[in-house]
């Protein structure tokens, strides 16, 4: 195909896109949303071409002058840039503009957008990291990932403990301002998003999967509740793209990027969670970890990343303390919490309660479940059966005490 011919028929697809694109429903709110420019349509088509990881398209548009321009070499151009045989072919024959076309139709059915390296949305802190992404799908409020953001991960199969320190930290933190990262992976992430929602605060889910492909599906009411609370799901992934192990390493680096820091509350000694911490490492980023009992596994990670030099959190102060002071004293000036002094959860601290709540409570932990049978051993001869079950019922009514699968109960954070 000559490069005039070329150029007339980018033109002609730029003219179908800019059709179907007005009833893309953009939460980017650029001036011009109705309508996809050329060079935004081409990072789109590049994205989605086979064999162009984000380094290649990067370097490339750097050398080209543009994402457009790439679309408009002939094969011989297109080889110069060093891309794969298979991406030449995909980008001559006219595949990938036909492969945005069809991406954007998509996105204007599920009311989700993209942004691309060169927008001026696109978050400052992921451009400094070694392999940013050249595109992200985006649901929800594309100018969250430029907000001040803390990164919450861990395991997938969390001890009590560690499920309700995610959640106690990410609420604490949410309240003040900072925005709650996490992948929205069972355990730990889910339970700082839940937090940072209680909080009435912001969080940002980042996906191993397509925006429209809820992973996993047990948390497509989580997926619901951030979007409506003005969260966002974002991604590097397509449409369509279903869970596939290789996803997940490469979505980490995301989620470090885009933070100020990391939180890690517990992980195994193989856990993927590690990735996080050490991409966290090579990007400048603090390290946060939340110590835990040594002689469970979960606490492995983060008691070594603490041996290593990670800061040693048990309350929101201590990630507190570590912001840059420009960031800190930002959100400080947006306080608004409900009365002066909604103080945060704290590990030390009880509020009066009845003398048998206060016994029954005494003998419960943060970190350890008791099964009934247990809590009444404890408790012979002081308080009977009755005096137990009925402290335990208030407790739980009160939010004090979570009753666990089997009649376990531990301390609520």
């Amino acid at each position: 195909m000559q490069i005039h011919k070329k150029g007339k028929w980018l033109q002609q697809k730029i003219a179908e896109v800019r059709v179907l694109s007005t009833n893309v429903d953009s939460p980017l709110q650029h001036s011009n949303a109705e309508a996809i420019d050329q060079d935004r349509l081409a990072w789109l088509a590049l994205a989605l071409t086979p064999g162009l990881g984000p380094r290649r398209i990067l370097r490339a548009v750097r050398e080209a002058g543009s994402a457009e321009e790439i679309l408009r070499l002939p094969l011989t151009g297109l080889e110069a840039l060093q891309f794969p045989a298979q991406s030449v072919q995909f980008i001559a024959d006219g595949k990938a503009l036909d492969a945005a076309n069809e991406e954007l139709e998509s996105l204007g059915k599920s009311g989700a957008s993209f942004l691309t390296y060169s927008d001026p949305d696109y978050p400052e802190r992921l451009r400094e990291i070694f392999d940013a992404p050249a595109l992200l799908w985006i649901r929800g409020d594309a100018t969250l990932l430029a907000k001040p953001a803390i990164a919450v991960v861990g395991t997938r199969h969390p001890t009590p403990y560690g499920s309700g320190m995610a959640e106690m930290l990410s609420r604490d933190l949410a309240m003040r301002g900072l925005v709650i990262l996490s992948g929205m992976a069972r355990g730990v992430d889910t339970a700082a998003h839940k937090g940072a929602l209680a909080a009435k605060g912001k969080t940002v889910a980042v996906w191993g999967t397509g925006i429209d492909v809820i992973y996993p599906k047990e948390n497509k009411t989580l997926a619901e509740q951030i979007l409506a609370s003005g969260g966002t799901i974002v991604s590097e992934m397509p449409m369509g793209t279903f869970p596939a192990p290789q996803n997940f390493p490469k979505r980490n680096r995301i989620l470090s990027g885009m933070s100020i820091g990391v939180l890690v509350v517990e992980a195994a000694e193989h856990s993927g969670t590690r990735i996080t911490a050490r991409c966290a490492l090579e990007q400048n980023r603090d390290v946060f970890a939340v110590p835990g009992n040594v002689t469970t596994k979960n606490a492995w990670g983060p008691n070594t990343l603490i041996k290593q030099g990670a800061k040693l959190t048990a309350t929101w102060e201590d990630v507190w303390e570590d912001l840059p002071s420009q960031i800190r004293v930002e959100l400080e000036s947006e306080w608004e919490l409900a009365s002066k002094g909604h103080p945060a959860a704290s590990l030390f601290e009880e509020a009066s309660l009845p003398p048998t709540e206060t016994r029954v409570i005494s003998v419960l932990r943060h970190d350890e479940a008791l099964q009934l049978d247990e809590i009444m051993e404890k408790l012979e001869p002081e308080l009977s059966s009755s005096e137990v079950f009925t402290a335990l019922f208030e407790l739980e009514l009160a939010g004090r005490i979570k009753q666990l699968p089997g009649k376990n109960y531990v301390k609520s954070f």
